[in-house]
Order: C-alpha cells, then structure tokens, then sequence
C-alpha cells in the first residue's frame, strides 16, 4: 500500500492493491495526540473519503480527509508517444475525491502522465456528480479540489457548463496542491465570453477547462532569478505558474484576467523566517516583475504568502527591505519604507524619497497602479500630453482603463501639474471599487463625516462623495483636526500612508 500527506490541504491518499474490498477496512493508527476519532480498528467504508478528527494534548483539533482508493489493473495502465515531439506519455488512473462545503465524494479521475519533460497530475471532474451535490448544497459553495503527489504541473478539469453552473451559483472553485491553493470564483472564468471565441455551434459541455498550479520551466525561473539579482532582491519562494485554459477541439481559449481580485495562497517554505518577507511579483512577459497585494498568514502552524491579483502568470515571492535616509525621524518612517519594500513607491535617488515634497499627477497614478498590482499598459492611454515615451504613460494609461483616473480635462491629462488634496482621494474612492472596500455608512445624514470639519465648503462638489467614502472608511482623515484642505496639494508622504491604509483596510496587506 502507498500514501501521500497533504500537510497544506490536510488530506492523505491511501492506494490499495487492485481489487482490494475498500467498503471495510479496519485501519490501524498509529498517533502521539491524546485520541484520534474514528478510533483505531474501526471497520470503515472507504467508498466515499472519511474524515480523522486528531485531539492535541492541549485539546486543539484538527481534521484530516482520508482518501482510499484501488490501483488500477496493470492492463489498464496505457503508455503512448508522439512521434512529432518526441514525447513519451504514461498515465495511471484513480478515482479522485471533490468536496463541496467540506463534504467529500468521489467525483473525479486522477491520473498522472508525462508531457515533455515534467509530470503532470490530473483530476478530471466527474461533472454530473459534481453537478448534483452543488445543487444539493445551494448558493454561494465551496468546491475544493485536492492534489497530491508533488507532480511538476497539478490541474482540475471541467467541462464550460460545470463551470456556468457553478457561476450561477455564485461558488468558488477552490484548487489546492503541496505548493499552493488557488482560489477563484467561478465567475471570473467568464465561460460566456470564451465560448464566443469557439463559435455559436461550440456548446459549453463541449469546452474542457483546465486549471493548473505548476512550476515554470527552468527559462522562466532563470529569469525571475536574474531579475532579482540585477535589483538586489532576494526570492524567498521559487516561482509558481496559475494558468486557465480552455479547449475545444484544436483550438485554445487562454483565460489571463479577471475582473476582480482573485486569490492565491503560496505556501513558504519550512525555515523561512516570515519577517523576511516584503511581497508577492508577478513576471511580465518581458522579464520584469511587479508587487501584488501581499499578507504573510499563518494557518495550523505553516506560513503562507497570500497573493491577491486580477491575472494569471508566473508569481513569486521576494525579501527587499528598504529603508529611505531621509524619513529616519519623519511621522510617516514606517509605511513610506513599507511601500517602498514592496516596490509601490520608488526614492529620488540617492537612498532619498523626498517626504514633504508635493506629489504630481503622474507620480499617483503611477503609485496607484502599483499598489494594486496592475500591469501598466501604454495602449489605453489616450491624452494628448502623454506620449508613449513618457515613463508614466504605461501607468496612465492602465488607471485610465480601471476608471482610476480621468482626464485634467476632455483631451489632457496635466502629469507634471501637483494633485490635490481632493483630486487625490477621488481618485482613491474610485480604487476601493477594485479593492472591494465597502465605503457605505449606517448614518442617516450622509454628510455627517464631514461634521466638525471648518473648511467643507471648499469642497468640489466632484469630490464630495469621493471625500465621504475616504473619510468613511479611515484611508483619509483631515489635514488638521478640524480641517480637509481640499484644496492643498498632497505630499509624498501622506500618499504612501493613505495607499498604505487603502490595502490594509481591504484587507490585501
């Protein structure tokens, strides 16, 4: 008999020799906690997987999900090679179990193959079955799938209807390997939107969606490394591919971004100190990277590096403490060097960032974007003052696209012109959207979070809800006790403490 141990995902997956009776096993448990329920020796009927509940001598629980399945006969085992690539394949099959708001069944095919030169694990859903206990469990579930077995390439298969069902049903389809757990709701495939890339006569059964947690090719992992060589970071967790592809016949859908966070947990690896850890990256396609929203977390004991992004790529994880020389003894030391290490606000030069200076329009935008780990992108940008050569176009551009910003006026962007105090938290209100921060007050009186400010009628009246929103949730609070400015321009330093509290109030740092 084999096994594999799941620390992440609490699970063991037990194979039995073919044609073993799996409908009542007595299994012997060996343990140091103070019990173990079912008990040891307890005939169970492994047809469907078995929870443990194990008991810590200080009375901490934690449950593990027992998998039993046969091996496959030995002619069932098929091997075949593609002359055209040179690649040999040879897969073996199990039955695999999915759960559904904890509640575990068989309700997939595992097998493992050989593409090139990495091996990949697979779990194809069995989407009837599937099908019936989401039903059965109503709106808004959690179907988990786990996979063991330390494979290069780890996916789950669907098929498009599954996958418009499960959005209908507004659930979450939840990935969990050794190295990482994906979370994604279904919605965010956007099943609807891909088929029309098939073709009207292509139906949702017929589309295959996979979704794959691996490791990159030796190419892209060289790459990260030369990356954080060259700026002196240090890559505390090897690179992890997430990818979404969806198939029908010979042509392939690739799915690479989504209309709102979608979260990843990479699990650190044992010895890390998790202090040494700044934040996530994600590549681009030319070899740099940038921050995405990170929180270290601890969960039954082990660190995780909790990524929120709106893409799939190649992502990571990197130590880059930074600590500027001219905020030593300024009120906003602490998050001025805590966005700078996670690579959202840069220095003058000279080690400097320059507190008290005001900050222009194209330096929010930029730090905007990076804060919220979106991907610059020249092509959206559409301002006349903003040339494609400009370093903030790309940035411009993408807060253009989000509806972060908008233009000075109809056709000008204004980027080297200071931003408002006002201009600014507009601009701010407009990200929560992205991040989900909920602005909404219980007050009857919605201007009541301008009460006992002196300078409210300074306010545009553009701004003024955006102002509320700020106020509201506590990313902005005034100038002075009793005042806004609105009309001030913002520094530097007030920039990096309110995108600071803009994350950490959404709960993405």
């Amino acid at each position: 008999m084999t096994g594999t141990v799941n620390e992440g995902a609490k699970t063991i997956a037990l194979t039995v020799p073919y044609a073993t009776d799996v409908t009542a096993l007595v299994p012997t448990i060996t343990h140091t906690g103070a019990s173990v329920s079912p008990s040891s020796g307890t005939a169970q009927d492994f047809t469907n997987p078995v929870t443990y509940s194990v008991t810590a001598a200080d009375s901490s629980t934690q449950a593990y999900v027992v998998t039993v399945t046969a091996a496959a006969n030995s002619s069932s085992h098929r091997s075949s090679s593609s002359h055209n690539s040179g690649t040999s394949t040879r897969t073996d099959t199990n039955t695999a179990a999915v759960s559904v708001n904890g509640q575990s069944q068989n309700a997939g095919i595992l097998s493992t193959s050989k593409e090139e030169d990495q091996t990949v694990t697979t779990v194809t859903v069995d989407n009837t079955k599937l099908q019936e206990k989401i039903d059965s469990e109503g709106n808004k579930s959690t179907v988990s799938i786990s996979i063991s077995g330390g494979s290069d390439i780890d996916q789950a298969v669907l098929d498009g209807q599954t996958v418009k069902n499960m959005e209908n049903k507004e659930s979450i389809l939840e990935i969990r390997t050794a190295s990482a757990t994906y979370s994604l709701p279904a919605a965010e495939i956007n099943i609807e939107s891909v088929s029309s890339q098939f073709g009207q006569s292509v139906e949702l059964k017929d589309i295959k969606v996979s979704i794959k947690i691996g490791i990159p090719s030796d190419d892209i992992a060289k790459v990260v490394q030369d990356t954080a060589d060259k700026n002196n970071y240090q890559v505390v967790v090897k690179p992890v591919d997430f990818e979404i592809t969806c198939t029908n016949g010979s042509k392939t859908v690739t799915v690479s971004k989504f209309n709102g966070y979608v979260e990843r947990m990479v699990a650190i690896p044992d010895g890390i100190d998790p202090s040494k850890i700044t934040t996530g990256i994600v590549l681009n396609s030319d070899g740099t990277f940038y921050h995405v929203p990170t929180e270290v977390v601890q969960i039954d004991g082990k660190y995780y590096a909790r990524i929120n992004s709106v893409t799939n790529s190649t992502y990571s994880v990197i130590y880059n403490p930074v600590t500027f020389a001219d905020v030593t003894k300024h009120w906003a030391r602490d998050s001025i060097n805590n966005m700078g290490s996670r690579l959202v606000i840069s220095g003058v030069g000279d080690n400097n960032y320059e507190p008290n200076r005001d900050i222009t329009r194209a330096e929010f935008a930029a730090i905007m974007v990076r804060a919220l780990g979106l991907a610059p992108d020249t092509a959206k940008n559409a301002f006349s003052d903003v040339s494609a050569s400009n370093w903030y176009s790309g940035y411009v551009g993408t807060a253009i696209s989000y509806g972060i910003i908008r233009g000075y006026d109809a056709d000008t962007f204004a980027p080297n012109t200071e931003i408002t105090r006002e201009q600014a938290m507009t601009m701010v209100a407009r990200a929560m959207a992205i991040t989900g921060l909920d602005a909404t007050t219980a007050s009857i009186d919605a201007s009541a979070p301008l009460a006992g400010f002196s300078d409210t009628a300074k306010i545009s009246s553009y701004a003024k809800e955006s102002i509320i929103a700020c106020l509201n949730t506590g990313v902005v609070t005034g100038k002075t006790a009793d005042t806004i400015a609105p009309e001030n321009n913002i520094t530097r330093a007030e920039v990096a403490v309110i995108i600071e509290r803009l994350l950490k109030k959404s709960e993405l740092i």
